[in-house]
């Protein structure tokens, strides 16, 4: 079969939709013999994976972003020009008509538009009302990256529950075989002589950073640090203000280039990602495949993500937060059980090859005769 799939999230600045994207058509290519698949627009070669930029470069990014807009705003038969033979279009929020001719799928990815728009841009909020309304409402078929995804969509879009079927991500390779080495050298490069606590993710209120900043104060740990890295994100004022007034044994790190990532994860002692709600959640099963114990919020899909692999608590709970903090920086063995507990979830369930042979079996289902 032939699988058209939207990627024009890799010619823009964002984070888990760009890293399910580009790790899931590695892993479709990889594993889908005999079938093709043709990334749109005219992105054959995807390049290198960064959340920061376009994976292109410019004078490559600029056409096709024009294209992606001639085909929103111009004449329907732009976009089945491009994909004229293919057999489903695989749909994103960045496009905002169905293809004629074509089977419709796309990925939904989590709903905190409906039930939490406070923590999103109104750009965002409208974006995923019209991707709704455009795409998910008229798709032949949809993929959720969560059973708890899958369970939102249902009760909030009014989706039927038979066309929406559950593939949980994968975790990118690299943070299974990570190894001590990898992670002393980025501590020393670092400056990160302490052990220390992990955060990663962007700056933005759905990740909660600050119950995370008053459960830390509350702790008054000299022994360990509390480490966040991630790029600066929307609404992130006070915040980022009062993580850049460098708050005692808070590091700030900034974007962390995505070579980085594995190393630095597996030099935590401790992951701890407060979110208030997560489709999937990519730096908490990263964390899990590290084989680091995780600390995380008891909302959402992170429950069913993490399972025994992490200890849960109340995100808007500043002092439970603190409590699981301290019980996890004073057990080493209650570290080690929930890293290694972690590790085997991750590495059962969230492999980009298992995810990309699931999903070619979805699509199958609309090939053409």
């Amino acid at each position: 079969m032939h699988l058209a799939v939207d990627a024009s999230p890799l010619l823009l600045r964002s984070a888990g939709v760009k890293n399910y994207l580009y790790h899931w058509i590695v892993a479709l290519r990889q594993t889908g013999a005999g079938h093709r698949i043709s990334p749109f627009p005219f992105l054959d070669q995807i390049g290198d994976l960064t959340h920061e930029q376009s994976t292109l470069s410019p004078w490559q990014t600029v056409p096709r972003i024009a294209f992606l807009l001639g085909s929103n705003y111009g004449p329907g038969w732009l976009m089945r020009l491009a994909n004229h033979r293919a057999d489903v279009f695989h749909a994103t929020n960045q496009v905002h008509h169905p293809v004629p001719g074509m089977a419709l799928t796309s990925t939904l990815h989590d709903l905190t538009c409906w039930l939490m728009p406070e923590l999103h841009t109104p750009a965002n909020v409208e974006a995923d009302k019209r991707f709704a309304a455009q795409i998910a409402a008229k798709a032949d078929g949809l993929i959720a990256v969560s059973e708890n995804t899958r369970q939102d969509a249902i009760r909030l879009l009014g989706l039927q529950p038979e066309k929406v079927v559950t593939i949980h991500s994968g975790v990118d390779d690299r943070f299974f075989r990570v190894s001590t080495a990898d992670a002393d050298a980025v501590r020393a490069r670092l400056g990160l002589a302490k052990p220390f606590i992990l955060n990663l993710g962007t700056v933005e209120p759905r990740k909660n950073l600050d119950t995370l900043l008053d459960a830390w104060a509350r702790l008054r740990r000299d022994d360990f640090e509390l480490v966040l890295a991630g790029p600066m994100g929307w609404a992130a004022g006070a915040t980022a203000q009062r993580i850049q007034s460098g708050p005692p044994g808070v590091r700030y790190l900034g974007y962390v280039a995505e070579r980085d990532l594995p190393a630095l994860t597996k030099a935590a002692a401790v992951f701890a990602y407060p979110s208030l709600y997560e489709g999937f959640g990519f730096p908490v099963a990263q964390a899990m495949a590290c084989g680091v114990p995780v600390l995380t919020s008891n909302t959402s899909c992170l429950p069913e993500i993490t399972a025994e692999g992490a200890l849960h608590v109340d995100p808007r709970s500043a002092s439970e937060l603190a409590s699981a903090l301290g019980r996890l920086l004073d057990s080493p063995e209650l570290r080690s059980q929930l890293g290694a507990a972690g590790q085997k979830r991750a590495r059962d369930h969230f492999q980009w090859g298992d995810c990309a042979r699931k999903s070619w079996e979805f699509f199958r289902r609309y090939q053409r005769s």
